[in-house]
């Protein structure tokens, strides 16, 4: 089968690889349909994060299940199914508590010696404990099919920053980051009840869309700038919610910053180029809270796929690019020359 494959910092490659096989009991093989890169997937792209050359990419795929080993009960061949970013199986402590990306025994797509969701098939460890189904009429939906993709990671990932930051009915939130995790935090919050919600971002293309998901305000300044015109919004006390949304330390900072006394930030971007980390007296002072990390969307999938389903959220338009997966390095390259916000990938 043909997979993408990375070699080197910006050396992406669609290859032949050998098609995967149900190994264990508890495996599935799953045929993509769709399947995306996301922006945590730049951070190999762009060397800031160490991969072997030849390994597997990809953590986000929905398809059509094409073998199962003799344990697995809750799919069976031909169900369409969307995947989580990792997988988990579904019976361990953590996973009943909901933190299914702890799993004693969960794993990454794209990981040595496993599959990515950047090509043809994949073969997914604990099937019963990852996989959710969906309805098979969905496969011939294009659009739904698209927004089914999201609940892989990005929907899920914007819902954990949502209720990291308790996001609650008429409450005032802000979105740093306007990326597609950030601009389904924004679909999230609103989703959630939040009267206000002010999108901190300075592409108007993005911005356009957190509008369109429900942002009642933009705010295109950065670091002290962009604080001081949150604050003007708020009367000077800030927002009750704030979704961190990038992960840097400016990032980080401004969400503090942005915060009311007394409220919570939800931390989602993923860490990268912290350097002296944040002044825990801050936030100590101003009774802040900070929640967040990896999403468990495992767990959140069946709450936030029947609205999937219904359209009354529709997180779609995060996709601006389309590729086949021979195009699969133009699409890296595109979204790390910011010319795409996130890419989707076909297979049939």
């Amino acid at each position: 089968m043909r997979a993408t494959t990375i070699h080197a910092p910006y050396d992406m490659r669609v290859e032949d690889v050998p098609e995967p096989v149900v190994q264990l009991p508890t495996d599935a093989v799953v045929r993509v349909l769709r399947a995306c890169i996301c922006g945590s997937d730049l951070w190999a792209y762009r060397g800031e994060a160490a991969r072997q050359p030849g390994q597997r990419i990809g953590h986000e795929f929905l398809g059509v299940v094409e073998e199962t080993g003799s344990e697995v009960g809750t799919v069976r061949r031909g169900d369409l199914v969307v995947a989580p970013f990792m997988w988990s199986d579904g019976v361990c402590d953590y996973c009943r508590e909901g933190l299914t990306t702890s799993c004693v025994h969960g794993g990454f797509w794209g990981s040595v010696g496993y599959d990515g969701g950047q090509g043809e098939a994949v073969r997914v460890p604990f099937a019963d404990g990852t996989l959710v189904g969906l309805p098979k009429d969905a496969a011939s939906d294009d659009h739904l099919l698209t927004a089914l993709l999201t609940l892989s990671d990005v929907l899920g990932t914007g819902h954990h920053a949502a209720l990291g930051a308790g996001v609650r009915p008429g409450a005032t939130v802000a979105v740093v980051g306007d990326g597609a995790v950030g601009l389904c935090a924004v679909l999230a919050a609103r989703r959630l009840g939040a009267e206000r919600i002010i999108a901190l971002g300075r592409h108007e293309v993005r911005t356009d869309i957190a509008r369109r998901f429900g942002a009642t305000d933009v705010v295109a300044e950065r670091g002290e700038a962009a604080v001081a015109a949150v604050r003007e919004l708020t009367r000077g006390q800030g927002a009750h919610a704030v979704v961190e949304a990038v992960g840097t330390e400016q990032s980080m900072r401004t969400a503090v910053e942005i915060t009311r006394d007394g409220g919570a930030i939800g931390f989602v971007g993923v860490p990268h180029g912290s350097g002296t980390g944040l002044d825990l007296s801050v936030m100590f002072d101003r009774n802040i809270a900070l929640r967040g990390g990896v999403a468990p969307v495992r767990a959140y999938i069946p709450d936030l796929l029947p609205d999937v389903l219904a359209g009354t959220v529709d997180p779609s338009p995060v996709f601006d690019l389309t590729v086949g997966i021979e195009g699969v390095p133009d699409g890296y390259k595109a979204m790390d020359e910011r010319t795409a916000l996130k890419v989707l990938v076909t297979n049939g």
